[in-house]
C-alpha cells in the first residue's frame, strides 16, 4: 500500500470534523424528548386550569392590590368598527397656548382638576397621594376610579381632551377646595420630578376619544360635542381666556355660565391678511372684528356649539366654520 494511502482522514482539513459531528448527532438524538432539549410543543395541549391562589382573610388589605391597576375609565368603550388613527397631539394648542400638567376648571362653584395624562397614569398617583395624607380610606375602586374617604370622595375620569384626565374631590356634591389644592400641589410636584409624565406622547396613550362632529344646515354650522354642558363650558372658558386676547383679531368680551355662552370679537383670517395695497384698492371693505355669540345648547349627555351673530354684521358660513374649528380644537 502506498504511503500516500496511509494518510489519516484526520489530517485532511475537510474531513477532520466529521467524526465529532457524528458523535454529537448520536448523543443529541436521545435528548429530543426527555433530555436537556425537550420539545415542549405538545406539553400544553391537554392542560387544565388550576385553582387560583387565595391570600388569607387575616391579611392587611391595604398592603395588597393589583400591581398595575388600570381604571376602566382609562379606556372608553371600544367601537365595533375600526377608528381612524390619530397622530400624537402636542400640549401646545393653536396660537401657542401652553397646557400645564395640572390645571383647574370651574363653573357655578363646582371645581375640578384637569391632568395632562391618561387615567391609567394618574390613578397610581392618587393612591400614593391618599397614603401620604392623614385620612381614613373607606373604599377603593380602581374599576370605577373612586376613592372614598371619611372626609369625602376623590373621583377620576377621562377628560374631554385626548389623553387627559379629570380629578374631582367632593363631599356630597360640593367641591373640597383644600383637597383640590393639595392634589394640585402633589400632582404638579410629581410631574416636575418625573419628566415623562408631562410628555405629550405619554399624555395620549389611547385614541378612542369621543369624536366631535361638524354639521351644516343651510348657512349655519354647528358642532355636536358628546359631553355634558358644564364640562364643555368650563373647558372652553379656560382656553378662550388664554387664546382670545389679541386686540383687533380675537377677544373674549363676556362669559355667561348661566346661559352656557360666550361673546367674542373675531376677525376671520381672510380679513386679517388684507395688506395695505388691498385696503387702498378696496376702501369699502370692513376689516373690523365680528361680534359673535358662541352658544352651547345642552342635549342630555351632549351639547351643540354654534357661532351666532351678536352684532349688525352677519358672519358667513365659511367664517362660522373657521371660528368653530378653532374653538373646537380646545377639546381635541
Amino acid at each position: 500500500m502506498s504511503s500516500a494511502l496511509k494518510i489519516s482522514a484526520f489530517k485532511i482539513p475537510a474531513l477532520k470534523w466529521v467524526p465529532l459531528a457524528l458523535v454529537s448527532a448520536m448523543a443529541l438524538s436521545g435528548c429530543a424528548r426527555e433530555g436537556f432539549y425537550d420539545d415542549r410543543n405538545l406539553d400544553y395541549v391537554d392542560v387544565e386550569p388550576g385553582s387560583p391562589l387565595n391570600l388569607p382573610d387575616t391579611r392587611n388589605a391595604q398592603r395588597y392590590g393589583d400591581v398595575l391597576p388600570v381604571p376602566e375609565v382609562a379606556s372608553p368603550s371600544r367601537l365595533s368598527e375600526p377608528s381612524d388613527v390619530r397622530p400624537p397631539q402636542p400640549l401646545t394648542l393653536a396660537g401657542g397656548i401652553e397646557s400645564a400638567f395640572v390645571e383647574s376648571r370651574e363653573i357655578d362653584g363646582q371645581r375640578w382638576l384637569v391632568v395632562a395624562a391618561d387615567a391609567g397614569t394618574v390613578w397610581p398617583l392618587l393612591e400614593s397621594f391618599v397614603r401620604s395624607q392623614p385620612v381614613d380610606v373607606t373604599r377603593v375602586s380602581p374599576s370605577q376610579g373612586v376613592i372614598n374617604l371619611s372626609q369625602g370622595q376623590i373621583r377620576l375620569q377621562s377628560a374631554l381632551r385626548a389623553g387627559h384626565s379629570e380629578v374631582r374631590c367632593e363631599q356630597q356634591g360640593t367641591s373640597l377646595a383644600n383637597c383640590l389644592n393639595a392634589l394640585d400641589d402633589y400632582l404638579s410636584a410629581r410631574a416636575s420630578t418625573e419628566g415623562t409624565l408631562s410628555s405629550s406622547l405619554n399624555a395620549q396613550r389611547y385614541a378612542d376619544q369621543k369624536a366631535l362632529v361638524f354639521r351644516q344646515n343651510g348657512e349655519q354650522w354647528a358642532v355636536n360635542i358628546p359631553y355634558q354642558a358644564d364640562r364643555v363650558w368650563a373647558e372652553l372658558d379656560h382656553f378662550l381666556a388664554l387664546d382670545f386676547d389679541v386686540e383687533g383679531q380675537r377677544e373674549l368680551i363676556e362669559a355667561r355660565p348661566s346661559d352656557y355662552a360666550f361673546v367674542v370679537d373675531y376677525t376671520p383670517r381672510e380679513l386679517r391678511d388684507f395688506g395695505l395695497w388691498t385696503r387702498m384698492m378696496n376702501p369699502l371693505t370692513n376689516t373690523s372684528p365680528y361680534r359673535v355669540r358662541l352658544a352651547l345648547e345642552p342635549r342630555g349627555e351632549q351639547v351643540v356649539l354654534r357661532a351666532e351673530n351678536a352684532g349688525e354684521r352677519v358672519l358667513s358660513a365659511e367664517h362660522q366654520r373657521e371660528l368653530l374649528e378653532r374653538v373646537a380644537g380646545y377639546l381635541r
